[in-house]
């Protein structure tokens, strides 16, 4: 009897270090993820897919073993940026990371990644608008503060002039839709910005876009007192027009755009809230049929991309 006991505890240990220090398993609870990973499926994750992130985080502050970086693409398990107490303790999502940090994404007005080409906020672009509204826009350039910005050219009726996005923001909202400025190197839409996926070291501009999606990440993880004024950011109790970070992050996107349980939801993923990539699917079953239907055979232990 004290043989089987001892077996048993040993069993128990070794799972218990195989859970902690090796590999988890995590049961989808959505259908955000269709149709890389289906609601129900359990998956195992690699812990050691980023390095090792230590366990005590609590009381031993965040240490991670063996640090790499995460891959575009890979399907991550972490826990909520949003959450409250231990970043251990919270409650985990399982996403795929689409911007790693020092990337730039043309997100539209609900923070979804479009097909835009990317550009930075500072690229100049050429835009036309015609000619006989020439006085309008010289009076919306002055009335913005734009500096430096002559006329290009000509082009069927159309003056051209050269823009940064930054800038065409601004044109923009003096001019109120009274003249048509549109670009002719790209079909960026009016309601589509360039975020930039902050990285430890960078320094971001402040823009009105991305001034409450970095107002947020301030606060939640950069360890400040940060507020929004308007489209102005205060740090400290300063105004901001850049600010350096001293962590990467990452912004992560459910497969499906009607599952809101991603970075449209919770902002930027810190690196230490990361726990590891999702490697395997080790059981697969519709959980909305009979305990003895429903099993997707085929899918069981595949490996997850």
């Amino acid at each position: 009897m004290k043989q089987l006991l001892k077996a048993l505890l040993l069993a128990v240990i070794l799972v218990l270090l195989v859970k902690v220090f090796a590999f988890t398993s995590c049961t989808i609870p959505s259908t955000g993820m269709e149709n890389t990973l289906y609601r129900g499926e359990r998956v195992i994750v690699n812990k050691w897919s980023y390095g090792l992130r230590l366990p005590l985080m609590g009381w031993a502050g965040y240490h991670r073993l063996a640090a790499r970086p995460v891959s575009r693409g890979d399907i991550v398990l972490f826990n909520n940026p949003a959450g409250q107490g231990s970043i251990d303790r919270r409650d985990v999502f399982i996403n795929r990371c689409i911007g790693l940090p020092g990337d730039t994404l043309m997100l539209n007005n609900e923070l979804i990644q479009t097909r835009d080409q990317v550009l930075s906020p500072d690229s100049k672009l050429l835009y036309a608008y015609p000619g006989d509204q020439e006085e309008a826009v010289e009076a919306a350039i002055r009335q913005a503060g734009i500096r430096d910005n002559k006329l290009m050219g000509y082009n069927e009726g159309d003056y051209l002039r050269s823009f940064s996005h930054y800038e065409i923001y601004l044109l923009r909202q003096e001019l109120r839709g009274r003249v048509k400025l549109h670009s002719l190197q790209t079909e960026t839409d009016d309601g589509v910005h360039p975020f930039v996926v902050p990285g430890k070291g960078m320094t971001l501009k402040v823009y009105p876009w991305n001034a409450k999606l970095l107002c947020n990440t301030i606060m939640q993880h950069e360890g400040r007192k940060a507020s929004l004024k308007g489209d102005t950011l205060w740090v400290d109790g300063k105004r901001a027009t850049q600010y350096t970070f001293t962590k990467d992050y990452h912004w992560v996107a459910s497969n499906n755009s009607v599952s809101m349980c991603d970075s449209r939801l919770f902002g930027f993923v810190p690196d230490d809230h990361l726990i590891g990539r999702a490697s395997l699917i080790w059981f697969s079953k519709d959980n909305e049929k009979p305990f003895w239907e429903g099993f997707r055979w085929k899918r069981f232990f595949r490996s997850v991309r």
